[in-house]
């Protein structure tokens, strides 16, 4: 397929993407609410894709549909949407790239892990994009604000778009139902599932399974993302991207095996 690109702006470029698929509720809503703000394009999945991490489709080619300007629909993952958008479809390198609005939470260690609302803005941070990914809580009955929820991203983008971030940081944005009590920046807490594993047979004969939902356990103490929206509190995490842990280095378990195997 020939080079598809938007029109270049003097504008701020602000590349919206999900893991939801391009027509999903909470980037139209972002659409919509981020106008004024500058230049916005879409470029995301073309269904959905939850759960995706940064996962790439190194192994079948992708397919770019283009919409109506500004707004492509890729049959891959989030991580694919950001290559191609910053690689071919994009005029030049965004501002900033917002990811969501995810409708349903992405707190805790294995969430943040999970997730392909929050790989999209990492593969972004990876690219030296500003990046921030925003997650939605339900209200008691089961539905999401997204209204309200893009009037809190349009606030934060502002921000966002003037002051940037530091290299190889990316916000994870969890926003509760209104009425919203204020913001915590928030470490990442603890969301652990033990998923049910459901069996099932196919005509012929075969078993085969699905991976349930499971009711994870949350954990956390005041300041993490699990805590703050349970309290009715947006929550700000700055994710960095080394995962190196500094103090485990210095394990007698590492230190002896370093001796070890360093020996002519």
């Amino acid at each position: 397929m020939a080079k598809q690109r938007i029109s270049a702006a003097a504008a701020p470029l602000i590349l919206l993407t999900n893991d939801d698929g391009f027509f999903a509720e909470g980037i139209q809503a972002l659409w919509r609410g981020l106008k004024g703000l500058g230049q916005t394009a879409i470029v995301a999945p073309d269904r959905e894709k939850s759960a995706s991490s940064l996962a790439l489709s190194l192994h079948r080619p992708l397919r770019v549909q283009k919409i109506k300007a500004s707004v492509f629909a890729v049959d891959g993952t989030p991580a694919d949407c950001i290559y191609l958008a910053l690689k071919q479809l994009l005029p030049h390198v965004p501002d900033l790239i917002v990811s969501g609005m995810n409708p349903g939470p992405n707190l805790g260690q294995q969430d943040v892990a999970y997730s392909g609302t929050v790989a999209a803005a990492i593969q972004g941070t990876f690219f030296g994009v500003p990046s921030a990914a925003f997650s939605l809580i339900a209200d008691a009955d089961g539905d999401f604000h997204y209204r309200e929820s893009a009037e809190v991203v349009r606030e934060i983008t502002k921000r966002l778009l003037r002051r940037g971030l530091p290299a190889g940081v990316t916000l994870n944005v969890n926003i509760p139902p209104p009425p919203v009590k204020g913001l915590r920046i928030t470490n990442v807490g603890l969301k652990i599932y033990e998923p049910e594993i459901i069996e099932k047979t196919d005509p012929r004969e075969n078993s085969y399974y699905w991976l349930g939902r499971g009711n994870p356990r949350v954990a956390g103490d005041r300041k993490s993302d699990v805590r703050a929206v349970q309290e009715g509190f947006i929550s700000v995490t700055p994710l960095q991207h080394d995962p190196t842990d500094r103090q485990a280095m210095q394990l007698p378990l590492l230190k002896d095996l370093a001796a070890a195997l360093s020996r002519p």
